[in-house]
């Protein structure tokens, strides 16, 4: 992994465009005090590095019907290596798992998971998520309250 070597005003625009992913050429230009044909240079730049990985519209769950998120603790069995392509396309298929990390610790991977209520979290560690090859325990915490919910990363100043 490199590091890029980004100036201030990249790093203005970027800090912008976490908060404001909206906005228009116009908007971020006059934010970060560059011509409009300078920043979209800079703008296109920062994708083609790869800075800016996409975009996206993050949706507010509970409206949706989705009222319960859970951190999931998964566990492989011994000697799961072989099973381990099977368990991460698996994983990567369902809707239902928002995120994975393969992790250090007493577990192998944690997911963010997302269900309609606590019956369908049961039902999908049950039926879907426990007859994953490879998967051994999985241990689950269902989230109270959300205190903060970011996707916007702490730049340098």
């Amino acid at each position: 992994m490199q590091n890029i070597a980004l100036d201030r005003t990249d790093l203005r625009m970027l800090d912008f465009l976490q908060l404001h992913g909206r906005a228009s050429n116009l908007e971020l230009a006059e934010a970060v005090n560059l011509s409009t044909s300078q920043c979209h240079r800079r703008h296109r730049r920062l994708e083609e590095m790869g800075v800016i990985a996409g975009y996206e519209t993050r949706l507010e769950p509970g409206p949706l019907g989705l009222g319960v998120t859970a951190f999931v603790h998964v566990s492989m069995e011994k000697g799961h290596l072989s099973n381990l392509r099977k368990f991460t396309d698996g994983i990567r298929a369902l809707p239902e798992v928002l995120e994975c990390f393969s992790v250090t610790g007493d577990f192998d991977y944690v997911l963010k998971v997302v269900a309609r209520d606590l019956k369908a979290l049961s039902q999908f560690l049950m039926d879907t998520l426990m007859v994953l090859p490879g998967v051994d325990n999985v241990r689950s915490s269902v989230c109270l309250d959300q205190i903060k919910n970011t996707g916007a990363l702490p730049l340098p100043r």
